[in-house]
């Protein structure tokens, strides 16, 4: 008899990472390599970092470019991979500098939040959700926000009501995908010290836990979901805030 699988290993999960060039998207590429996934890796550009990131990891399969707000770059990335186990999406913006409350405001700064933040994921539960229900089996994990429970604090209305679409959709999905054995879930981070936050006035000493979150912290959260560990949960927002809901 072979031993069991240990339940959060990722070998042979054929993984897509999303926004791969970021802080979270980096680092869940790291950790899901060193679990043993086969990675695809996407960002709307191919920088030289995200080369560079791609060319230190064992697995990866290939590294594309991709606007997640356009359905047919989605749909032809992910037919042109073939079957996809799992899925990692954590592609995002949060503009800091947008004063909705001016009269001059343009709201297309919230359609653009709304189109990369909430279609996006949109976009690849739509190219993915079918296959894997064909296959009954499946696993996704969407990056949502502590914004999309307490309205954020910095960043504006924008922000997090997209997050807040981002829980609801994952429960939506999951009520579609559950009964195939398709687990959708997904992780709401607290203040996370990346390059979406950094300059931005975040101050570890205003945190309950003195700091703020590191990129490796939510990519945990992120790799336990599509892992066989995560098999029973559907349907799920995983807090990882380091206790901002406390107060």
């Amino acid at each position: 008899m072979q031993p069991a699988r240990p339940p959060h290993s990722l070998q042979g999960t054929r993984l897509l990472i999303t926004g791969a060039a970021g802080g979270i998207g980096s680092a869940a590429a790291r950790l899901c390599s060193a679990l043993g996934a086969e990675l695809i890796l996407t960002d709307l550009q191919v920088t030289p970092e995200l080369d560079r990131l791609a060319s230190s990891l064992k697995g990866v399969m290939t590294v594309q470019a991709c606007d997640v707000t356009q359905r047919s770059q989605v749909e032809a990335l992910v037919h042109s991979q073939g079957e996809i186990s799992a899925l990692i999406d954590t592609a995002g913006i949060c503009p800091y500098d947008d004063d909705w409350l001016s009269p001059d405001w343009n709201e297309k700064a919230f359609e653009k939040v709304m189109q990369v933040n909430l279609l996006g994921p949109i976009n690849w539960a739509r190219a993915l959700l079918p296959g894997m229900i064909e296959r009954q089996q499946g696993r996704m994990a969407f990056c949502g926000s502590v914004a999309g429970w307490m309205g954020g604090v910095r960043a504006g209305p924008h922000y997090a009501a997209s997050k807040g679409g981002v829980h609801a959709l994952v429960r939506w999905l999951a009520q579609r995908g559950t009964p195939h054995n398709v687990m959708v879930n997904g992780v709401a981070p607290g203040v996370i010290d990346t390059g979406m936050t950094s300059g931005h006035g975040y101050q570890a000493h205003t945190q309950p836990m003195k700091r703020l979150g590191q990129a490796d912290e939510i990519a945990h959260v992120l790799s336990f979901l599509v892992s066989p560990g995560a098999s029973f949960m559907a349907g799920c927002i995983l807090d990882a805030n380091g206790g901002i809901l406390m107060r």
